[in-house]
């Protein structure tokens, strides 16, 4: 895997997060935690229409929605208490989010490598992240169908 096959939002996060020293790299991820946006009504008053993310250590629930022109549109659901789980849905909805379904399904399972996060945070709330991409492109395959 390189580089080269983020897209130039996700390339951007990662940039910015391997621009900066370990520790700094945590508050930066708990600023995309902050920055995710609420869950608009349709799912906020009807969670059932949301996924959960089992692999992940922090209840984590996620919805995917993909315009007639194939444009993808995420909705994620994560308390406030789980700063890094919701840093991660936060990463995902900034790289993401508005992308066309072919621009998402082309970025690499394990792209969270590339934020130089593995000396910081376990192994498997990296897996966490990585289970959250895959439903994604799972639920953009199943509505291009």
């Amino acid at each position: 895997m390189t580089a080269a096959t983020l897209n130039p939002r996700l390339q951007g996060i990662a940039d910015e997060f391997n621009a900066i020293a370990g520790a700094d790299r945590l508050q930066l991820l708990l600023e995309f935690s902050q920055d995710l946006p609420p869950l608009p009504g349709r799912y906020a008053e009807h969670p059932g229409l949301l996924e959960p993310v089992p692999e992940c250590q922090s209840p984590l629930f996620l919805a995917v929605e993909v315009d007639q022109d194939a444009t993808v549109h995420l909705f994620f659901d994560a308390p406030p208490e789980a700063p890094t789980t919701r840093g991660f849905a936060g990463i995902l909805h900034a790289g993401l989010d508005g992308l066309s379904a072919d621009e998402v399904l082309a970025t690499p399972g394990e792209f969270s490598s590339q934020l130089g996060l593995q000396d910081l945070v376990s192994p498997l709330r990296l897996r966490g992240m990585a289970a959250m991409l895959a439903r994604i492109k799972r639920q953009i395959r199943e509505r291009r169908c």
